[in-house]
């Protein structure tokens, strides 16, 4: 089985759960007799010398030694992996083995089922499995392939820590219908299961508590992109692009936002898909007159602040802390330098889309 470190870290917590119980020493071994997993945390790595090999015969029933008693993991027709004991060949050793072999089976199945479907998920988001493929799959796995699911994008921007996915997970006990997937050194994704009709708004809250958490836990500080909802199993790669470009955009646009919904990006979605020779021009037709480059640092804070208080005068000037006749003054030195009166709302918003356009172009040239 793939994992068989992970294998061995399950057994092994279900052991130190099992201990409570029974003073006897129990494990699991591999099937080439090598302690796995122990009560008795010494005998971990080192070979049962009782130890001959379980035959075919010995599947069903617990098998006694002069010291121990064994018994064989997994389904009856699979091929022998584990095998769990516990010390002694009495009937209360014959019953831990017993009862430990539910418990194992059951976390073992568990896990590889769990593993096989993130596995399956990976593959849709990274665009490495045929649409028509991943149907089958989802049936085979009995994934429900209509429910719809957020794709949530967890970038650490500092200090990355490769434990990250595992503090997250306990955010989402229910690991039947919620993923945490680990994509690369800084990115987690989670797939989450949403209730038919929730309010996709709602995910902000859950996006506030993954930054706290990974912020409290390991102090690190994270963003988060999320895209539209996909309705269907097939629509997870291209959500999961547009929780991408949500991050991309808003780091474009230096919002100061950690969460960024796709959904929300409005104008900035539509010019981050512009080619850059058709924004040149924009620029160049919108600012005939004097390039936009003229306007200095406080006149760009006035427009930024007189955009945020949606254009209304007395207002910015009280942020600003000017006086009205001061605001209504440098906008007249705006429109003359640019033709562009902010005041007319067809201006603001050429104006605002070629704030936008302007840091778009930046950006696309600190790339190159």
């Amino acid at each position: 089985m793939g994992g068989s470190g992970m294998s061995s870290r399950i057994f092994q917590s279900l052991i130190v759960q099992m201990k409570e119980a029974t003073d006897r020493c129990m494990g699991v071994i591999d099937s080439d007799g090598f302690v796995i997993a122990c009560s008795d945390l010494s005998m971990i790595g080192s070979k049962q010398d009782d130890f001959s090999g379980l035959t075919d015969d010995d599947r069903d029933a617990a098998v006694t030694t002069s010291s121990r008693t064994y018994k064989f993991l997994g389904a009856a027709n699979s091929k022998y992996d584990y095998a769990v004991f516990a010390e002694g060949n009495d009937s209360a050793a014959v019953c831990i083995c017993v009862l430990a072999s539910v418990a194992f089976n059951e976390a073992k199945t568990n896990y590889e089922e769990k593993h096989s479907k993130s596995a399956f998920l990976k593959s849709i988001i990274s665009d490495n499995i045929l649409p028509g493929d991943i149907y089958v799959r989802a049936k085979e796995m009995h994934f429900v392939a209509d429910a719809p699911r957020a794709v949530i994008l967890v970038r650490q921007t500092e200090k990355p820590d490769v434990s990250g996915a595992e503090v997250l997970q306990k955010l989402f006990p229910n690991s039947k219908s919620n993923f945490v997937l680990n994509i690369n050194e800084t990115d987690i994704v989670i797939i989450k299961e949403l209730a038919a009709g929730s309010d996709p708004a709602e995910l902000d809250a859950l996006a506030q508590t993954i930054i706290n958490t990974v912020n409290n836990e390991l102090q690190i500080k994270a963003i988060v992109g999320i895209g539209s909802v996909a309705k269907h199993i097939r629509e997870l790669a291209d959500r999961y692009k547009e929780a991408q470009i949500a991050i991309e955009i808003s780091k474009v646009f230096d919002t100061e936002k950690a969460i960024i919904r796709y959904e929300n990006l409005g104008i900035a979605r539509i010019v981050y898909q512009l080619p850059t020779t058709l924004c040149e021009m924009f620029l160049s037709e919108v600012f005939k007159k004097k390039p936009i480059e003229a306007l200095d640092r406080e006149t760009l804070y006035t427009i930024n602040k007189f955009f945020e208080n949606n254009l209304n005068v007395s207002e910015t000037s009280r942020k600003l802390f000017v006086h009205r006749n001061t605001l209504v003054y440098r906008l007249e030195k705006i429109k003359k330098l640019t033709g562009l009166d902010l005041r007319e709302f067809d201006h603001a918003i050429v104006f605002k889309v070629a704030l936008m356009v302007k840091k778009y172009l930046a950006s696309q040239n600190a790339r190159h």
